[in-house]
């Protein structure tokens, strides 16, 4: 397994010779980024998102509901519960947002954007990564968002062999320019610590964009 980040929620997953590409920017569905893909991708979305995806050009569009899965060639992906607001503003359709299992010949979980919520212990399986966000893209957080010490929390439940904070460090509101720089650091120094406190036996690994993490393949 190979996980590359590109920064915020986009992960480029690479299991079992498949590729996966998480939430391309920006913030989990631009339309822009997602067309700088072959219309011939597979893109799976949550139920009620397939129309937009298909007007932007897309022809393999799969819907997931909580609990569906599809398989991309020797790997599943399992959709699974997050406590987020699923709408995309201003005129996007209001879906449930969802966060993903991938389960190949390793486990891996994408949280996607959401907030603490007590069904994640069920997803707590011989993880070997747990993809988990931290914080937002602003120097505040609203609802339906783990800040580092959430994240710490779940990582703590989840058990996985190691956790990869996401969704930190990369987007800031215009015009704070000068303090941008220290405040898109904070989080993630906040979550170190945290986990020192909530899972000081777990392992973290901090990615900046564009840099991999490799994990060897799972024994037979």
């Amino acid at each position: 397994m190979q996980l590359t980040w590109g920064g915020h929620a986009t992960v480029l997953i690479e299991v079992d010779g498949v590729k996966l590409l998480t939430a391309p920017h920006f913030d989990h569905l631009d339309l822009p980024s997602l067309k700088r893909l072959a219309p011939e991708t597979r893109v799976i979305v949550p139920e009620g998102a397939a129309g937009l995806i298909r007007k932007a050009g897309f022809r393999d569009v799969i819907e997931l509901q909580e609990g569906e899965g599809t398989e991309v060639g020797p790997v599943t992906v399992l959709a699974v519960p997050a406590d987020h607001d699923g709408r995309r503003h201003p005129f996007g359709p209001e879906v449930n947002a969802l966060g993903y299992v991938i389960e190949g010949s390793q486990r891996l979980f994408f949280a996607g954007d959401t907030d603490l919520h007590p069904r994640l212990s069920e997803l707590a399986d011989t993880l070997e990564v747990a993809l988990l966000p931290i914080w937002g893209w602003g120097h505040k957080l609203g609802p339906g968002h783990m800040d580092p010490r959430g994240a710490a929390i779940a990582a703590a439940t989840l058990r996985p062999a190691v956790t990869v904070p996401i969704h930190w460090g990369t987007y800031f509101p215009i015009g704070m320019k000068g303090i941008r720089g220290a405040l898109l650091e904070k989080p993630v120094r906040a979550f170190e610590q945290q986990m020192s406190e909530q899972a000081p036996d777990l392992e973290i690994q901090v990615l900046r964009p564009g840099e991999s993490l490799r994990r060897p393949a799972a024994s037979p």
